[in-house]
């Protein structure tokens, strides 16, 4: 099979195509063909020195991947030869409180991602695709939608009559945006480009505030909700958007702590914090269960991944650099077969 390994971190150049022996499923295995994989910003922090977790070289990067069974492994009887699935993003955080192997368990991190021709790997850590959703579509659910359907639900899920604060376009912030559409939530969205903005509008935001012109864009969105605030904050940037979004958050909201796109850290006012009245979760995607339950309400509601622009396998390094450059709206992906 091919596959591509970053020989190391220090530049996209590293990444590098070889031929590989195609790997055998074990007991307990199945065989994946793989046909699509979707990047995310953690592939570009990785390479940029930024991820905040242990890092190893030479392995085959990405955690997303969507693909066709081919071979199963003795034992085997959760799937067939056929079956199109997905890969789970923690391999093995079936539910429950999250493992301790958590870390050594991160694809393209401290193991084998999915960015290859074919993956071998446990009948536990895949999914069935969605029937309606393509390869291309279905890839993009195991952590960008996977991690923003985590941050709706939780201990207090949104429903109609809720408010929701999502930023910039990339696929947590959009996915988010649709979830929170479906179920009947409005949605506040923000961006640095006016022809983003009529993209978020399109896909249902009801109102975008520009960051760039509006740096205090948390005083915005709190006028916005008539002076109360919003309810869920599904907080991507990290350090340099925290400040505002405590401004945005309502009393007794929420923020869902997910990304660190922003590099400057200005640090965390603690009374602003303490006095903003709202709870602070952190989301690290989400379990196996959860994934299940996202196919269900994609499902049921017809929901289509956002595809920003697909590439060709040995365009993988365009892709990366594309994603980089951070003009895409919604996600990022690479056609494997």
């Amino acid at each position: 099979m091919k596959a591509y390994r970053f020989d190391s971190f220090d530049s996209l150049d590293e990444l590098r195509l070889r031929e590989e022996a195609d790997p055998r499923p074990q007991r307990g295995e199945v065989l994946v063909r793989v046909h699509a994989v979707s990047l995310n910003f953690r592939d570009i922090a990785m390479l940029r020195g930024r991820y905040p977790r242990k890092c190893i070289p030479g392995l085959i990067p990405t955690s997303d991947g969507a693909g066709e069974i081919v071979a199963l492994g003795e034992g085997v009887e959760a799937f067939k030869v056929g079956d199109r699935v997905m890969g789970a993003f923690h391999p093995r955080w079936f539910g429950g409180e999250m493992p301790s192997t958590i870390a050594r368990d991160s694809y393209g991190a401290e193991s084998d991602g999915w960015l290859c021709e074919l993956k071998a790997l446990s009948q536990e850590a895949v999914v069935r695709l969605p029937d309606a959703l393509t390869y291309e579509e279905g890839c993009t659910l195991p952590c960008a939608g996977l991690t923003a359907w985590t941050a709706l639900t939780g201990p207090t899920p949104i429903r109609a009559g809720h408010t929701v604060l999502v930023q910039g376009s990339g696929g947590v912030s959009i996915f988010a945006l649709q979830l929170a559409r479906a179920v009947g939530a409005t949605v506040i969205a923000t961006t640095s480009s006016a022809g983003k903005a009529v993209q978020l509008r399109a896909l249902g935001a009801a109102e975008v505030v520009n960051y760039v012109e509006d740096p205090e864009w948390g005083r915005r969105v709190r006028v916005l909700t008539a002076g109360r605030g919003v309810d869920r904050v599904v907080e991507v940037g990290g350090p340099g958007t925290i400040a505002q979004s405590l401004r945005a958050v309502a009393l007794g909201g929420e923020i869902a702590s997910i990304g660190f796109l922003s590099t400057e850290n200005p640090g965390i006012d603690f009374f602003q914090l303490k006095t903003s009245g709202a709870s602070f979760r952190n989301i690290t995607v989400g379990d196996r269960a959860a994934l299940l339950d996202l196919n269900r309400a994609v499902a049921a509601t017809g929901l289509k991944p956002i595809v920003d622009r697909v590439f060709a396998f040995d365009e993988a390094r365009e892709a990366f650099s594309h994603l980089e450059r951070g003009a895409h709206l919604g996600k990022v992906v690479i056609r494997v077969s």
